[in-house]
């Protein structure tokens, strides 16, 4: 950033700051600030539509209860460890990464991590369209192919606008949707609690154990290791000082308060009404309307789409630093345009091509779940082991210490993604056939109690933390014995680098 920052910079002036690190004097604010866009981003009533597909796992409301909580909790107190290297290295996610998998070797975390961002905030654009449309429909308005193309228009004018113009206008942004998000789905939860029965929430049997894991591993990658990639992205711009607890806490209590809130909900909502469970599987957030009265359909609609728009800014916003980090000569606005006009793709193909949104949903998440996890397990372990600050100049330099392609880091990413896609199935999507290949040996085949647990997650995860802690501990211990390197510019951290002669640290 330039000097403008310490001024009071516009929200609307378009921020320049790219992958490179965050220079002392533009480093702001407290932990504090980040409950702002955490809880903005997570507030969308999507997280009521969760409790129809936790119980369609087969499980009682107390089993998806506990799965819920937990899977989400832990899920993003994962984010707030990986915001921990924002906060040290000042830089976004996808380069602090480097760090652990090498400068050049992260381009596949970084890929992966786009792939994730974009597809999250397609996933949210056809939300916001589905549910415009529905609403307009029930108020008479008109809800067809026109509602859907102007609504689309719209939605994604707003996101793009966030990730383009930047950090700052994003944080303006999240606080006035974090406020109307918050009332208004309030009063949607008191006019609809009359629906709820009890008696047919406590008539759901239990299910087994394998299902109860199932459920809390797609909690998991439906909340916090859906942004555990560009965790770090919003707390690069604190100070080194800030407390590392606070930056831990805050993260982790902004972003589960909503979603914790409203997925209980929703199990109450699902547990209660087997047709409105049904209908979620198609339209998420337009089912949800069903139980409205006609004065409260534009209110509703606007605390769906804003909340949906709150997180899919975010996911803009770092889908673009994530393209940055991968090599690409491109500056971040561009980045972040380009983002943009393959989110509108996603979601014409969603909205006017797909049949069944949670089919192409669950075989998303879980697909991309896997590597995702297994770069977290590398990257929390990573954290774990280092005491020092991160070398600016050699995250830019695959010559420096953290290496070019380090081998070991690179098998432990091929490894988890290999065993984790054999321990997971999908049958929403036939193109995931397959996976699983591990299943047979001795956990049932692909037809077995455990073939949904999604067990390849969790494998994953750990495949990654435990082995880096094991064959990476004396790496990062000679990388933080060497002297500080040269600093490194902007204009250099932008250009694509040319391979290192030698770096016998990579391994």
């Amino acid at each position: 950033m330039t000097d403008t920052t310490k001024q009071g910079r516009s929200a609307l002036q378009v921020e320049m700051q790219g992958i490179d690190v965050i220079a002392d004097v533009d480093r702001k604010g407290s932990p504090r600030d980040l409950f702002w866009p955490w809880f903005a981003a997570n507030v969308s009533v999507l997280g009521i539509s969760y409790g129809s597909w936790v119980l369609g796992f087969g499980i009682s409301f107390g089993q998806a209860t506990l799965a819920s909580v937990i899977g989400i909790i832990v899920s993003f107190l994962l984010c707030g460890f990986v915001s921990l290297a924002g906060k040290r290295g000042s830089a976004p996610t996808m380069v602090l990464s480097r760090a652990a998998l090498g400068v050049r070797g992260n381009r596949v975390a970084s890929v992966l991590s786009w792939i994730l961002t974009v597809g999250w905030e397609t996933v949210l654009t056809a939300l916001a369209t589905l549910a415009t449309a529905t609403v307009f429909d029930r108020l008479g308005w008109g809800g067809g192919t026109t509602t859907k193309i102007v609504a689309l228009i719209v939605v994604a004018l707003l996101i793009i606008a966030g990730g383009v113009i930047g950090f700052d206008l994003i944080m303006r942004m999240q606080t006035v949707i974090t406020i109307v998000t918050g009332v208004l789905t309030i009063g949607y939860v008191g006019l609809v609690f009359p629906h709820i029965s009890w008696a047919a929430v406590s008539a759901i049997p239990d299910g087994s154990s394998e299902a109860l894991i199932g459920a809390f591993v797609f909690m998991m990658t439906g909340f916090g290791l859906g942004w555990v990639n560009m965790a770090a992205d919003y707390s690069r711009y604190l100070p080194r000082h800030t407390s590392s607890g606070g930056v831990v806490g805050w993260t982790t209590f902004a972003a589960s308060l909503a979603p914790l809130l409203l997925v209980v909900f929703g199990l109450l909502l699902a547990g209660s009404d087997a047709d409105l469970s049904k209908a979620i599987s198609s339209d998420p957030i337009g089912a949800l309307t069903t139980l409205l009265p006609t004065w409260y359909l534009v209110p509703f609609a606007i605390v769906a789409v804003a909340g949906l728009i709150g997180g899919a800014v975010l996911d803009i916003y770092s889908s673009g630093l994530a393209l940055t980090s991968t090599g690409l000569p491109i500056k971040r606005p561009v980045a972040a345009g380009i983002d943009g006009v393959i989110m509108v793709l996603g979601t014409i193909y969603i909205v006017f091509g797909s049949d069944s949104f949670f089919g192409v949903f669950q075989g998303f998440l879980i697909t991309l779940g896997v590597p995702i996890a297994a770069w977290c397990g590398i990257m929390l372990a990573d954290i774990l082991l280092r005491r020092q600050n991160y070398d600016e100049g050699d995250l830019y330099r695959p010559s420096g210490r953290y290496g070019d392609v380090p081998a070991v880091p690179m098998v432990i990413q091929l490894v988890g993604t290999v065993v984790g896609w054999g321990l997971v199935t999908n049958s929403y999507a036939d193109w995931l056939g397959w996976q699983g290949y591990l299943l047979d040996l001795g956990l049932g085949g692909r037809e077995g109690a455990w073939a949904f647990s999604n067990l390849g997650v969790l494998v994953a995860l750990l495949i990654g933390f435990v082995a880096t802690l094991l064959f990476r501990a004396g790496a990062v211990r000679a990388q933080e014995a060497l002297p500080p390197s040269a600093p490194i510019t902007s204009d250099i951290a932008m250009t694509p680098v040319a391979p290192p002669v030698k770096a016998p640290e990579a391994l």
